[in-house]
């Protein structure tokens, strides 16, 4: 079945057209233009602020002019990740989706339905001439997943709405009312080099087939971190014979829990035999360790050809411990909303090329004072291996408003329509509404969504039938926004 076939019609041809223009972060001047060219055709106001952001908005429907103005917000630009065997660029196409049973994914890409599944929900609201809704100002924002500079760079006197949706929630029946911000620490290092020794034979370890997923969402998940399982490895390896340590390229995006690494290493021609075993004894071990939930984790060692010279031991010892010193996963649960993280670390890249050693991680918190901390931790780790270290990128978190009169709306209109209570909860990830919340300090904001799995991710996926939950309920909310005053 193609996908735009799917119901609702309208949001799924949005969504196709969209995923037709490729949209990675900081390239986003295709798909800027494409929403440009949306909303000047339908003959809407149509603005782009200083920074990229789309502004498009729409006058209330007839007997809907009393009714408060509502933000419609979603990002435009998408996680590019791959598996390694996929052929495929970003730069120049268009996402290949495959309609699955109930779900729809894409072929060994990340899908984008997180968040041009929003991104389409707007846009079919904005097109419609029959769908009842008050005034609407959509913001589409820039860069999101790489830094949230549209949120952050943002123009607020674009907006005079008392009330935000953002539809970048990946669970349907949850309401988020807070979220974790987040601060980038980066690090590097220029190590001494020197030749492989000449009775020195080169192998390439690889680490592949893990989950992956979201570092802020599924850091709680017990899934494997490619960069700390290589490090293990290594140090393994290490500790029955010193080996020269040549290359590492380890993840990949810096809000992706890493899926694969690589090392390249020098060993003496008389451990060769014993490297095997030491290796497939190490590896037996961690898949053990993680069978319930890596149950496609696969570590290998190969012979290859490599020219490039080593690092000195030294050099390789501190990269060794540093990695192996440095917290990756939660770091603090919330005391207060039980099941929510509330401080987490991902060592999301390692980089070891031509003896420059560099590193990106992400920390995230809804509490300030405890991400400077777990921040500050991660410095001192590679301040102690004398890296040079770079924080930066540091957004707010949202703080929980229990109170909130759109909170109120949407907990009961989800009772009403379902016959239960929504999941009202704050999560981890970093969603703009922190930053925005600052631009507009008196809007009331909640955000919400279809079920996504796996986003950032080349196994993220969307749920048709929860795209359908979702598309009734959020064009039943546009129709009961209570009256301005």
């Amino acid at each position: 079945m193609s996908i735009r076939n799917l119901e609702p019609k309208a949001l799924w041809n949005h969504f196709a057209d969209l995923n037709a223009v490729p949209r990675p972060s900081k390239k986003e001047e295709r798909v800027i233009q494409f929403m440009l060219d949306f909303g000047k055709g339908l003959g809407l106001e149509t603005i782009k602020d200083a920074i990229g952001n789309v502004v498009i908005k729409k006058p209330a429907t007839a007997g809907m002019e009393d009714r408060k103005t509502v933000i419609l917000q979603s990002h435009l630009d998408m996680v590019h990740q791959k598996n390694a065997a996929t052929e495929f660029d970003f730069d120049t196409q268009g996402i290949e989706m495959i309609v699955d049973g109930d779900w729809v994914r894409a072929n060994g890409t990340t899908l984008g339905a997180d968040n041009g599944i929003g991104v389409a929900a707007i846009m079919a609201v904005l097109s419609s001439d029959t769908i009842v809704h008050p005034a609407l100002e959509a913001m589409f924002t820039i860069d999101e997943e790489t830094g949230m500079t549209g949120a952050i760079k943002l123009d607020p006197s674009n907006f005079s709405g008392e009330i935000l949706l953002n539809l970048d929630t990946e669970d349907d029946d949850e309401l988020s009312i807070g979220c974790a911000g987040g601060i980038d620490t980066n690090t590097k290092y220029t190590c001494q080099l020197e030749s492989i020794e000449e009775d020195y034979a080169t192998f390439k370890i690889s680490v592949n087939g893990l989950l992956g997923g979201h570092s802020g969402m599924d850091i709680d998940k017990g899934r494997g971190n490619a960069n700390k399982i290589l490090t293990r490895i290594l140090s393994h390896i290490d500790a029955q014979r010193s080996f020269q340590l040549i290359q590492i390229d380890g993840g990949s995006l810096r809000n992706a829990i890493p899926r694969e690494a690589t090392a390249i290493i020098a060993v003496d021609h008389e451990f060769e035999g014993q490297l095997e075993i030491e290796f497939y004894s190490i590896v037996t071990l961690i898949k053990n360790e993680f069978k319930t939930i890596e149950r496609n984790l696969n570590c290998t060692l190969a012979p290859v050809i490599s020219t490039a010279k080593a690092v000195y031991n030294s050099d390789k010892e501190m990269i060794l411990r540093v990695l192996q010193s440095v917290h990756n996963g939660v770091f603090r649960m919330s005391p207060d909303i039980e099941g929510l993280v509330e401080t987490s670390s991902s060592l999301a890249r390692v980089i070891l090329e031509k003896g420059e050693f560099s590193t990106q991680s992400l920390q995230r918190s809804s509490v300030e004072s405890t991400k400077d901390d777990v921040a500050n931790t991660i410095r001192a780790t590679f301040e102690l291996g004398g890296c040079e270290v770079v924080q930066g990128g540091d957004y707010p978190g949202w703080q929980p408003k229990p109170d909130s009169e759109i909170l109120h709306l949407m907990a009961d209109l989800y009772k009403k329509r379902y016959n239960e209570a929504p999941q009202i909860k704050a999560c981890h990830a970093g969603l703009e509404c922190g930053i925005l919340l600052k631009h507009l300090p008196k809007v009331d904001m909640i955000s919400f969504g279809p079920n996504i799995r796996a986003a950032h991710s080349p196994d993220e996926k969307v749920q048709i039938s929860s795209v359908q939950k979702f598309w009734g309920y959020y064009l039943e909310a546009l129709e009961r926004i209570p009256k301005r005053g």
